[in-house]
């Protein structure tokens, strides 16, 4: 039996498959993720969330493929490209590679220390550009990345700490397309990762278990490791805190949204949106080559 607490309630292995599919098919219906005929590239790393998530989406029927960031990690990146591929090749399913030190000539990790950004910075930054990138150039309608609830809950708790309102107001479960920007959506939200692993396990479908070496340190660690601390004591209290600010909170922040998206031009080096005449993406780039003719 599989437990799930904040719902008071254990599942046999077939019924908890079946709980997993619809928690996702009703995210996609209430929040209007895709159309029918739409095309969908799954953001895939390798790891469960996202191997999951691709799986629920071909159950379900929709036309998924997916694509995999080559970060250029140490062995941790050919490791997790192993994962996504068996499992795309055991499904027949297509999967897009980019290779981020072949294509661009630099890794997450020189480029955090080109850029003096923390590594997750630096990656965070490279694969909202690439992601987008791929599913524009591709033809796809809809870009789905694996961020779960646990994964929410935990940026919310950092952005509501801080009062980011900036990242507040953007952190919707789909996130419309704009001209350059395909729609983003988060199919996930009401998964926790104890869910999607169990998912995995039940489906047999093999992920990287191993976090990322970069990720040392990370701050979104501590949040969750303070939110699961209080889940532990008050189930269901992080999709409480996640769920209610969607349906209370995001619609006072819409304006905020609109007008940061009003102010979207485009980027004079590769054309994709940007707020400044050059994009963070082409600084990166930039600093990343003149950081490694100078033999840094």
């Amino acid at each position: 039996m599989i437990e799930v607490r904040r719902h008071r309630a254990a599942f046999c292995a077939d019924c908890f498959l079946h709980h997993c599919r619809e928690q996702v098919r009703r995210v996609l219906e209430k929040f209007h993720m895709v159309e029918p005929g739409e095309r969908v590239l799954v953001a895939i790393s390798g790891g469960k969330d996202s191997l999951a998530l691709w799986d629920i989406l071909l159950d379900l029927g929709y036309v998924a493929d997916g694509v995999y960031l080559g970060l250029g990690i140490t062995d941790y990146s050919d490791t997790s490209l192993g994962f996504a591929q068996r499992y795309a090749d055991g499904r027949g399913a297509k999967l897009h590679v980019v290779d981020i030190p072949a294509e661009h000539g630099f890794g997450v990790p020189d480029a955090a220390k080109a850029t003096k950004r923390v590594p997750c910075s630096a990656c965070g930054l490279s694969k909202r550009h690439l992601l987008n990138r791929a599913a524009i150039d591709g033809g796809y309608d809809v870009l789905a990345t694996g961020h779960n609830l646990d994964d929410e809950a935990a940026v919310l708790f950092g952005n509501v700490m801080q009062w980011h309102v900036d990242y507040l107001a953007r952190q919707r479960p789909v996130l419309p397309a704009t001209p350059g920007f395909a729609r983003r959506v988060k199919p996930l939200i009401r998964l926790s990762e104890r869910e999607t692993a169990a998912y995995c396990v039940i489906r047999r479908i093999d992920y990287i278990v191993e976090e990322c070496p970069m990720a040392a340190g990370n701050k979104h660690l501590r949040y969750k490791e303070t939110l699961n601390a209080i889940e532990e004591r008050t189930p269901g209290a992080k999709a409480t805190f996640y769920l209610q600010f969607l349906n209370q909170m995001q619609p006072v922040l819409a304006g905020v949204a609109d007008e940061e998206r009003a102010s979207v031009g485009e980027c004079t080096r590769c054309g994709s949106p940007s707020t400044s005449e050059i994009c963070a993406f082409c600084k990166l780039v930039e600093r990343a080559a003149t950081d490694s003719l100078d033999g840094r």
